[in-house]
């Protein structure tokens, strides 16, 4: 079957990428260029989407916990709950799928098509390695801290829900933001963070890499890199969930 020549070309390929690089201070200022690329050019997309993910989540937690038995409270666990455990890793990593999956077959894929890989390959250079390595240890090093400022930021848009809105006394919800936390919750979202932007990186490169033919082939690539890089993060999303909180 065609999935497992792919599976088989993907292990590969990340045999290839961890080679040791052959001049570390290049490596170095390749990790340096891909944070910025990867990681700080994603900060305001992600502040602007937690923030109003906290408002929201506060706001429909509010209006669907009629029950007065139940304390408002809850409220604030809910949100955090939702923030940590789900928006701030899986839904933020399928975000950064597309913005920055797309950008990572397409800047690959497009240097195949155009021969600058192959041109690299006659010159001895490991491509793989140079190309792929410094996005992918970038993403590792880098996202947890956008998974953090997710955090941070969606737990303030329910905070200004509260003090926006009546649906919930402010002093409520940061009773509840503080009531009954796990910190394990925490490590368990930057493991899966850290997962999550190896799948990225890794998946969309492997697209871009054996990409053939034109530009046109290369927006194909691009859109299969973001739908196999979501269905990985949502596969793993399970099975890291079940090891870890089960």
């Amino acid at each position: 079957m065609k999935i497992f020549e792919h599976i088989g070309k993907y292990c590969l390929l990340v045999k290839r990428i961890f080679a040791r690089p052959e001049k570390f201070n290049v490596f170095i200022k390749q990790v340096i260029k891909e944070i910025e690329l990867l990681g700080i050019n994603s900060i305001v997309i992600i502040v602007i989407i937690s923030f109003f993910i906290g408002t929201v989540a506060t706001l429909q937690t509010a209006l669907n916990l009629n029950n007065p038995l139940i304390p408002r409270y809850y409220i604030g666990v809910a949100t955090r709950e939702v923030i940590i455990l789900e928006f701030s890793s899986t839904i933020v990593a399928l975000i950064l799928a597309g913005k920055v999956g797309s950008n990572i077959t397409s800047e690959i894929g497009s240097m195949r098509i155009s021969e600058q890989i192959d041109v690299m390959e006659m010159m001895g250079i490991n491509s793989a390695n140079y190309l792929i390595l410094p996005k992918i240890t970038a993403a590792v090093f880098f996202n947890p801290f956008l998974t953090v400022i997710s955090i941070f930021v969606g737990i303030a848009g329910g905070y200004f829900a509260a003090i926006t809105t009546d649906v919930v006394n402010p002093y409520n919800y940061l009773y509840g933001i503080q009531y009954w936390f796990n910190p394990f919750y925490i490590t368990y979202t930057l493991i899966k963070t850290v997962v999550f932007a190896f799948i990225i990186t890794t998946v969309s490169a492997y697209h871009g890499y054996f990409v053939r033919g034109g530009a046109l082939e290369v927006g194909r690539s691009s859109t299969k890199g973001v739908v196999n890089s979501s269905v990985i993060i949502l596969l793993f999303n399970m099975i890291l969930t079940q090891l870890m909180l089960t």
